[in-house]
């Protein structure tokens, strides 16, 4: 055998050496970690956060709804004793969106968490 043969198979020995024990640790735990074991190592995620903080954007909803509504009713109601019925229209429909964000936007907020209204 030549030494240059040799010297190719000590390389390859050198090689085949390191990869095991970079692998075979991991070979070894996947071997002893049965499917069952890995199967019950899920853990459990905590979305008790996110239900308070939905909580707080439906009730954030809730008030700005009934906030634009009383105002926009205000506005109309003052354009109207004045005799402005046609400039008290922009605030009927401003009483109309914060109506429906009370009622719409509360609600789906509440129905994206399961909270009762």
């Amino acid at each position: 055998m030549s030494l240059r043969s040799r010297f190719r198979i000590h390389c390859l020995n050198r090689k085949l050496n390191h990869a095991a024990h970079i692998i075979g640790p991991t070979l070894v735990a996947l071997l002893l970690a049965g499917a069952t074991n890995v199967a019950h190592a899920q853990g459990t995620m905590d979305f008790s956060g996110a239900q308070t903080l939905m909580s707080t954007f439906k009730t954030f909803a809730m008030y700005a709804g009934a906030v634009i509504c009383l105002g926009g009713l205000i506005f109309a109601g003052i354009r109207m004793m004045s005799g402005r019925f046609q400039d008290a229209i922009p605030g009927l429909f401003g009483a109309l969106f914060g109506a429906g964000v009370l009622g719409w936007g509360a609600g789906w907020i509440g129905s994206l968490t399961g909270q009762s209204m």
